[in-house]
């Protein structure tokens, strides 16, 4: 079969419209994006839409108030630590074998309460020893006063010689320090025996037992060798608070109080590290006599009651001390008050509904409210709620308001 040959195919060259319609539509799709970016924007840009779009989108509601004004006194605030009054190391003046323990670990007790019992048979045994020693010597003066009364009665009737009296004389002096030494012996083993019954000095909690019953317990009268630690008792009512000033706050501190013309208690509100309110007072007692010089601080303490015993010693509270008397001043609540970069600033709203911030100088926080230490004025409307949504230099909706006053729930804020 004759096979007919076929030639290539030869691929024909594109047309020219072929080639062209893949570069035009980048342009055409470039044009219609512009096309439809300019119609957005000519169809909302407010210049085109007129007064009317304007009025679609009125001023945004604020509340506002006047700021409140009280008499505050000026205060400075500090952390603190509270401690015990009181704490003692419980070691025994007397040794031997550990019998009894009369509480339980953490408790609180009572001074005077019964803690531990050491074994006080060993005192015992002495003070019975000591006891026959005083009958004895006792036995010996009675004996040694007849004889010197006969020797005595001799010498008068020349029977008896002069160092026969002397003797006898001697015979009762030694016996009368055979009474003494006994009695001293006495009072000793009572000593010890009472000592084995160790008792709390004060009120307070004690912490956990280091020994156990059956223990040896190493104990001396002038610490004068190693004693056994039994447990720590701390004092809880009252209890210290102490904290440390600045340089620049003791300085605030001093010249405010030397300038009064009259004593300022030395009342300090008190806050717990879990509590928003300063709800408990104590009284500053103690300001050191000197800055420590690695710190730069002086150390000072407070005095705090604690009936109910919940402070602890070793925890942590917010103080607040009052250096100056009760002054007038603005308050306004703490969300009101926004802090731009290095400064405070408290928006307010003028007489035609514009935003004016105004910057201020701040003070402490009393219940939820800031004070004010200039910077504001009395008639100032300030924004209280709303703040998000009020622009420096737009417009707004005021709407009176009032702050609430919480600084008097309880006093101090």
């Amino acid at each position: 079969m004759n096979e007919i040959s076929r030639l290539p195919e030869v691929e024909e060259p594109p047309s020219s419209s072929a080639v062209e319609r893949p570069k035009r539509w980048p342009w055409v799709a470039g044009v219609a994006a512009t096309a439809l970016a300019a119609a957005g924007w000519f169809g909302f840009s407010p210049r085109d839409s007129g007064p009317a779009a304007q009025a679609a989108v009125p001023p945004a509601p604020v509340t506002v108030s006047r700021p409140i004004e009280r008499d505050v006194d000026t205060q400075i605030g500090f952390l603190g630590q509270f401690s015990a009054v009181d704490r003692v190391e419980l070691r025994a003046q007397v040794g031997g074998t550990l019998a009894e323990i009369h509480f339980e670990d953490g408790q609180i007790v009572r001074k005077g309460d019964l803690l531990f019992v050491i074994d006080p048979s060993p005192y015992e045994i002495r003070l019975a020893q000591a006891t026959a020693q005083l009958a004895a010597a006792e036995s010996r003066l009675t004996l040694a006063n007849s004889q010197l009364y006969r020797a005595q009665a001799l010498k008068r009737t020349d029977f008896g010689t002069a160092e026969n009296v002397d003797q006898r004389t001697a015979d009762v002096g030694a016996a009368q320090a055979a009474i003494d030494d006994a009695k001293a012996q006495i009072r000793d083993a009572q000593f010890d025996i009472e000592h084995c019954r160790i008792i709390a000095p004060f009120s307070g909690r004690i912490g956990a037992h280091q020994v156990s019953i059956g223990s040896l317990v190493a104990g001396s009268r002038f610490a004068s060798s190693p004693t056994t630690l039994l447990a720590t008792l701390v004092s809880l009512d009252p209890i210290h608070l102490d904290f440390d000033m600045s340089e620049s706050d003791f300085l605030t501190f001093s010249r405010q109080r030397a300038g009064l013309a009259a004593p300022l208690a030395d009342k300090v509100d008190i806050s717990l590290s879990d509590e928003t309110r300063f709800t408990r007072q104590g009284t500053l007692e103690f300001v050191d006599n000197a800055l420590d010089r690695s710190s730069g601080t002086i150390h000072a303490r407070a005095l705090v009651s604690n009936p109910d015993l919940f402070l602890t010693p070793g925890a942590f509270a917010r103080l607040r001390l009052a250096v100056a008397p009760p002054a007038p001043a603005l308050m306004v609540p703490d969300t009101a008050v926004l802090l731009d970069q290095s400064q405070h600033v408290v928006m307010t709203v003028a007489a035609d509904g514009t935003v004016v911030p105004k910057p201020v100088e701040t003070g402490d926080l009393r219940g939820g409210l800031r004070v004010i230490r200039s910077g504001l004025a009395p008639d100032d409307r300030v924004i209280i709620d709303g703040i998000v949504r009020a622009v420096p230099g737009g417009k707004v909706a005021p709407q009176d308001g009032a702050i609430a006053d919480s600084t008097a729930a309880d006093g101090r804020g």
